[in-house]
This record gives structure tokens, C-alpha cells and sequence, in this order.
């Protein structure tokens, strides 16, 4: 598993209407890396709104049509939930990514 790599989840967490959801990793490797039995994600919405916090990706990604990652949402997921592996972020989405991430989180 690495940061950046795409996962679908069956039955992501209660008030999600769907019965599956794709994730993000955006853990930092060495965290994924341990022995820790969760790492940080970010949900993938079919929908868009524009907002600097979101990744937009799709099908170069692995996913069947053009969606966003919504960094305003970040959750904790076991590592085993993260089995139906999707896709990966290219560097150039990667880099997307962690910006969205620190405005997300104000971090400059």
C-alpha cells in the first residue's frame, strides 16, 4: 500500500449512502508502513464543486468516470478495508493532492 494509491470500500462508515466508496491513502509511508492498523483517507465524490480542497480525477486514475477527492473529509480506515485496489495518482496528481491537503488543513 502506498500514498496516493485508490481503493475501493465495501460499507465505508455509518451516514454514507453507499454501498461502496473509494478512498484515497494519504498517510504518510512511513506511517503506512508500520505497524499501525489504520491510515489516514480521503473520500472520492462523483460530484464537483470547485473547491480548492478537491483533486479532480477519473479514468486515468482507474475510476469509471471523472470525480474529485475531497480533502475537507478526511477519515481513519483499517488497512484491511483497503483490499479492492482501484488506481494510483500520477506525481503530477500527487502534487495536486498535497496542496489540497495542506489548505484543507491550514498548512502553509
Amino acid at each position: 500500500m502506498n500514498r496516493g494509491e485508490l481503493y475501493r470500500v465495501r460499507r465505508p462508515g455509518q451516514g454514507d449512502p453507499k454501498k461502496y466508496r473509494v478512498f484515497v491513502v494519504v498517510s504518510r509511508q512511513t506511517l503506512i508502513d508500520s505497524r499501525l492498523s489504520t491510515v489516514i483517507c480521503a473520500p472520492v465524490y462523483s460530484r464537483r464543486e470547485g473547491l480548492s480542497t478537491e483533486v479532480a480525477v477519473g479514468v486515468r486514475e482507474g475510476l469509471k468516470r471523472d470525480s474529485s477527492i475531497l480533502c475537507d473529509a478526511l477519515v481513519s480506515l483499517p488497512k484491511s478495508m483497503l483490499s479492492d485496489f482501484i488506481g494510483a495518482l500520477d506525481d503530477t496528481k500527487l502534487a495536486e493532492l498535497e496542496r489540497a491537503l495542506a489548505i484543507a488543513v491550514a498548512v502553509e
